[in-house]
């Protein structure tokens, strides 16, 4: 009986939240948009101009009397961030399934109507109810850290940068959930705590409810946390009435306007100003989630598979000749460079050893099609779906020096062969440190610089399921590879001659194409990788805290 009167009791508060209180919501603001819109009319005109009741954060001069700075991430830090709806798109999405992503995306149109809150209400049930609080952190470490930084308003960052040189303590506080945003904020931007929406979880999952406290009041936590005598030093935030309350319990307060927060070249942030090297990311999607984003992307979603399909089957039966040409037709664009092969002896007694980069499981066998010629491929941890679809030859590797190195060395004196000696893939402009082992099996090396880019779907994951990575890259409206062969190295070079050593000559292979791409070169490894985005090799912990980490370059 209890159980059927709480039943009726939140019946009624749903209605009256969805319905109720939210339909009139929607029409007062329907009139007071009409009523703006009719006071806007030129006819309408007022003579005199509105300003900010705060000056711009750009005039926010700092100093070591200062202690703290409060602001928000929402329109504040990121930009054009109005709506939170992309970031939980991509929990959702990456964290969750397609179908929760998909069931988010059907909410747009009642997210428009219903108020602020009752709307990020709904946008929260839909994300998290019966998520996993593992899968939200590996979103939160490795997901969600490159839209931000791609988001990262410049400006307001280095106003950050300067509190934090000043010792001055940066706090955040946000409606949107702790979790989506906190160890961002931590990890990245340094900042001291974060205070946002706190959701209710048990037995490792998200109900999908806001906890007791309910949705943060941005002003009213601040007083919370400081106390009535108490003000923050510094306050920065948007023109919205909640951020202005924020900004006017601090000692000094500054705006970000809507102009502040345009995508320009003064205030989107480039990679080289990020606060550490985005080498590493995980997930799927390879752009912003913006609702019309997602719109196509599910739109092309059954067209993708059906086309990534027609795809294998051309690279799978038809001659690697024939397939590089009618692959072209289906979209798939193959930029070949170098493949002369006037190095090419025919009288040779092994095979050659073709050293690629790494960035997708299909690096050999656009390699492959590019040379015209069948190559074997070994790999380290290829799924079985993945070697049963290959159209070439595979041998499975055990991370055991001397015995990759015979099983290597017998596939050499088969015919050619290709290796990938950074042992995992990576998606940014980065080489990972090369194994050296390739190097003592032969003097006959061709370095292979192989690079991809895609729009909508990344082909490689740490997290998932690596049997989709091949139909996933497939998936892709237009995916490219580049494929610059750059000749065979001189025996001078290898180990051939005496005088260098194996390391020396993955070294020098691993500037080589870093130069031919434009990459960067770096000492990160596949434990490196794994430890980053999937938390499950060579983490230490220290006292329930991880312990960053900075790049070895």
């Amino acid at each position: 009986m209890d159980f059927v009167m709480v039943f009726f009791k939140l019946t009624e508060w749903l209605v009256y939240q969805l319905l109720a209180n939210s339909c009139y919501r929607a029409a007062m603001k329907l009139k007071n948009h009409g009523f703006l819109l009719l006071t806007n009319h030129p006819s309408h005109k007022q003579p005199h101009h509105h300003f900010p009741l705060f000056p711009s954060f750009t005039k926010c001069c700092l100093n070591k009397d200062q202690q703290t700075l409060v602001c928000d991430i929402q329109n504040t830090l990121l930009l054009n961030s109005r709506s939170f709806f992309p970031y939980f798109m991509l929990v959702a999405f990456e964290g969750g399934s397609i179908l929760r992503a998909f069931l988010l995306l059907l909410s747009y149109p009642l997210l428009l109507v219903l108020d602020y809150e009752v709307g990020l209400r709904v946008m929260i049930f839909i994300t998290f109810c019966g998520l996993k609080l593992k899968d939200m952190k590996n979103v939160g470490r490795a997901v969600l850290p490159k839209f931000f930084l791609e988001n990262m308003n410049l400006q307001v960052y280095e106003l950050l940068a300067s509190a934090t040189s000043y010792d001055i303590k940066v706090l955040i506080f946000t409606r949107v959930p702790r979790v989506m945003v906190e160890g961002f904020c931590k990890d990245y931007l340094s900042v001291d705590d974060v205070v946002g929406t706190e959701l209710h979880s048990f037995g490792g999952y998200f109900s999908g409810f806001v906890s007791s406290s309910g949705v943060v009041v941005k002003h009213k936590a601040v007083k919370e946390w400081f106390g009535n005598e108490k003000k923050p030093d510094i306050g920065v935030g948007s023109c919205g009435l909640h951020d202005q309350l924020l900004i006017s319990n601090c000692k000094e307060g500054y705006v970000v306007s809507k102009e502040d927060t345009q995508r320009s070249a003064k205030t989107i942030m480039p990679r080289d100003k990020y606060p550490k090297p985005l080498v590493f990311h995980d997930g799927r999607l390879a752009f912003f989630p913006t609702p019309l984003a997602t719109l196509c992307m599910f739109l092309w979603f059954p067209l993708g598979v059906v086309l990534s399909i027609i795809r294998l089957c051309v690279g799978i039966f038809l001659p690697y000749h024939m397939s590089r040409i009618v692959g072209g037709f289906t979209g798939v664009n193959i930029a070949i460079e170098g493949c002369d092969y006037s190095w090419e002896d025919k009288n040779k007694k092994t095979g050659v050893l073709f050293v690629c980069t790494h960035r997708t499981l299909l690096d050999p066998v656009f390699l492959t099609m590019t040379i015209g010629k069948p190559l074997t491929a070994v790999t380290y941890s290829l799924s079985k779906m993945s070697e049963i679809i290959s159209p070439i030859k595979t041998v499975r590797l055990t991370r055991d020096r001397k015995q990759d190195g015979a099983t290597m060395h017998e596939l050499l004196s088969e015919g050619d062969l290709v290796v990938c000696p950074e042992g995992t893939t990576c998606r940014e402009p980065y080489l990972l440190r090369f194994s050296s082992l390739f190097a003592e099996l032969t003097d006959e090396i061709v370095p292979v610089a192989m690079n991809t880019h895609v729009s909508m779907f990344y082909g490689t994951t740490a997290s998932g399921l690596k049997c989709l990575d091949p139909i996933y890259f497939l998936m892709n409206p237009r995916p490219s590879y580049h494929v610059h062969v750059l000749g065979k190295l001189n025996k001078e070079l290898t180990c051939g001659a005496g005088c260098k050593s194996s390391h020396d000559v993955a070294n020098y292979i691993q500037k080589k194409l870093g130069d031919a791409l434009g990459f960067e070169c770096t000492n990160l490894t596949r434990k490196d990788k794994y430890l980053m985005l999937a938390g499950n090799q060579g983490i230490v912990e220290d006292h329930g805290k991880s312990k960053s980490k900075r790049f070895p370059f």
